[in-house]
């Protein structure tokens, strides 16, 4: 969001928040990108909120829902703030969700057998779950739309965009071809969406919950992640990251993205997915 947009929302979400009787003195505002992240104090709330468009208000809600199906005492994922009825809440063209604000460790500590055994472990509450959710196919195709439209990717450079439509067509078709199992999955469990907590990790951002192979979760985690997930198929885990690598290329090759440094994270993608391709030797252009 615009720092002036910023200052909006937040003076909706504050005030919101006062009236749902949550004690707000500061919006801290933690992350910034399609939508802001605030931490609400003295309350200890968390806040995600967006301008409402209709897509915007469907992915909370959809998020929420995730998070209500798989809120138990013992559940790895965030929870809806329980002080405040978890729906989405609009006020002055914004929408905002409630979330627990959890006191974290540092990002140091969680060690990659953490990691991997509490990834295996939120697989296991997702594979019980039956909700209706996006197939993972669905978000590739949706950055493919990016790199065929020259006006929503118009930096893009020949060379790149072919690497980019061949790699996303070939590896998406690699993975439904070797993929025996799918079941629910969080769709983006990278680093920033795993908190180490006082009373165990949680995962958070669940609004990119999709169906697909376990390895297309475990893809966008660290490379020693991976290693010890037991159960993973190194082959279809080999396969997902490369095309997870071209679906984030993709993105930050789309006009309206707004990441800080999305050039320079787009080069450093494109040389990892040319090195990938290259030390496997596996030819996308066919």
């Amino acid at each position: 969001m615009e720092p002036s947009v910023v200052s909006l929302a937040l003076a909706a979400t504050t005030s919101l928040a006062s009236e749902l009787g949550l004690a707000v003195d500061d919006g801290i505002v933690v992350q910034n990108s399609n939508r802001i992240t605030v931490h609400l104090v003295p309350c200890d709330v968390l806040a995600r909120v967006a301008a409402p468009v209709r897509r915007n208000h469907d992915v909370a809600a959809f998020e929420l829902d995730m998070a209500k199906r798989l809120a138990t005492a013992d559940s790895l994922v965030g929870a809806p703030e329980p002080r405040v009825e978890p729906i989405v809440h609009v006020r002055d063209g914004f929408a905002a969700t409630f979330w627990k604000y959890y006191d974290t460790l540092p990002a140091g500590d969680i060690t990659p057998d953490d990691y991997a055994q509490a990834l295996e472990g939120l697989h296991g509450e997702m594979r019980h779950v039956a909700v209706e959710a996006p197939h993972f196919t669905d978000r590739v195709d949706e950055a493919h739309a990016i790199v065929r439209n020259r006006s929503r990717s118009p930096e893009l450079a020949d060379a790149d965009r072919e690497l980019l439509t061949n790699t996303l067509r070939s590896l998406r078709r690699a993975v439904i071809d070797r993929c025996a199992n799918e079941q629910l999955l969080h769709g983006e469990p990278h680093a920033d969406n795993v908190l180490k907590t006082a009373d165990g990790m949680r995962f958070i951002d669940l609004e990119t919950c999709c169906y697909g192979p376990v390895e297309f979760d475990i893809a966008h985690t660290p490379i020693e992640v991976g290693r010890r997930y037991t159960s993973a198929d190194r082959l279809q885990l080999r396969n997902c990251r490369i095309l997870m690598l071209a679906m984030i290329a993709a993105w930050r090759a789309d006009r309206d993205d707004q990441l800080p440094n999305r050039i320079e994270k787009r080069g450093l993608l494109l040389a990892e997915i040319r090195k990938a391709l290259d030390r496997y030797r596996i030819d996308v252009r066919r």
